[in-house]
């Protein structure tokens, strides 16, 4: 294992003191883990409240921030934060108009942010609504789940929200809106080599150089089938044409991303994303934004995942409003 880290065991910390000397729009506590937003709410303004284990990255910690995230809970690597973390950002972001929690559908995270709107309600009377992102279509159930795996929508979700409570729509507008998005996305990945976690030191699965595996899961979870590799266009339509078979698309703007899992050259991301852009326009899918890059990875595997979105007005302008935050920065 060759990677830039001073311990296997040190990894989280180390990497949450680089993040408060990079980022100046957020502030670490590094006590409990969670980076909050500099900036802080004006009081009446819901907050966004997500988190998950690192290796993600720039998911969640890269997108607190103006229009985006308020708190960010980071737990170790591949491992979900504790419900003792998730209270506290709760606490803290609270500005005295309820919390949204934004919850990838994996078993500890679902039961720990559980835990943790209900210490909020029970000791600080806050109060706490979630929304599980479940948009993965490449398998019904996997190894960390009960029901579809939370992936690339979860990206989209943060930023449209994140724009609805910084322009000070109730909580059930927001929750309303978190709702909608997540049930009208749709996601599917594939990897060509497996990630190394640093704890474990080696490959999380054997991939042999000639086999890819189709559907696999942000953690490395198996997905649909392994075979063998193939061209680009191949693959494209290998994680589109279960994406259109699930929802329809057509009738309404798309928002598309073409997501790297942190492996990836940027050259070939871009190489993909015109393969899938072309079996969209194909199927009679009007684009109307995109995503090409790294935004919710899987530590060091190469591979890719495509995310569509089935867009309207109303989600096209809160995905236009400004943003700020170290992964999405625009307009402001």
């Amino acid at each position: 294992m060759k990677k830039l880290i001073n311990s296997p065991d040190t990894v989280l910390a180390d990497a949450l003191v680089g993040i408060d000397a990079a980022d100046h729009n957020v502030t670490v506590d590094f006590e409990n883990r969670v980076i909050y937003r500099s900036e802080t709410k004006a009081d009446g303004k819901v907050a966004i409240v997500s988190g998950g284990g690192t290796g993600h990255e720039p998911l969640h910690g890269g997108f607190v921030g103006h229009g985006m995230l308020d708190a960010a809970c980071a737990g170790a690597v591949f491992t979900s934060p504790t419900p003792d973390q998730m209270q506290a950002a709760t606490k803290v972001v609270d500005r005295g108009a309820g919390v949204l929690h934004i919850v990838k559908n994996y078993t500890g995270d679902v039961m720990n942010f559980e835990m943790a709107a209900e210490l909020a309600a029970a000791e600080a009377g806050i109060e706490v609504r979630s929304v599980v992102v479940n948009d993965d279509v490449a398998v019904k159930d996997s190894l960390f789940t009960a029901g579809r795996r939370g992936v690339g929508v979860t990206v989209l979700l943060e930023k449209i929200v994140g724009a609805a409570a910084e322009e000070g729509q109730d909580l059930d507008a927001v929750t309303a809106l978190a709702e909608q998005v997540n049930s009208q996305g749709r996601s599917m990945g594939m990897a060509l080599t497996s990630c190394t976690v640093p704890a474990a030191g080696k490959p999380t699965f054997d991939l042999p150089e000639d086999q890819m595996e189709i559907g696999v899961g942000i953690h490395g979870e198996p997905g649909r089938h392994r075979e063998p590799l193939a061209s680009a266009k191949e693959i494209a339509a290998q994680l589109v044409e279960p994406i259109l078979s699930d929802l329809d698309f057509t009738g309404a703007p798309a928002i598309v991303m073409l997501n790297g899992m942190g492996g990836t050259p940027q050259i070939e991301l871009y190489l993909m994303y015109g393969e899938v852009a072309a079996l969209l326009e194909k199927a009679g899918i009007t684009i109307a934004r995109n995503l090409v890059g790294n935004y919710i990875t899987s530590l060091d595997m190469a591979g890719c995942s495509v995310t569509v979105l089935k867009a309207d007005d109303e989600i096209l302008r809160l995905w236009d409003a400004p943003v700020q935050t170290a992964g999405l920065r625009w307009g402001r």
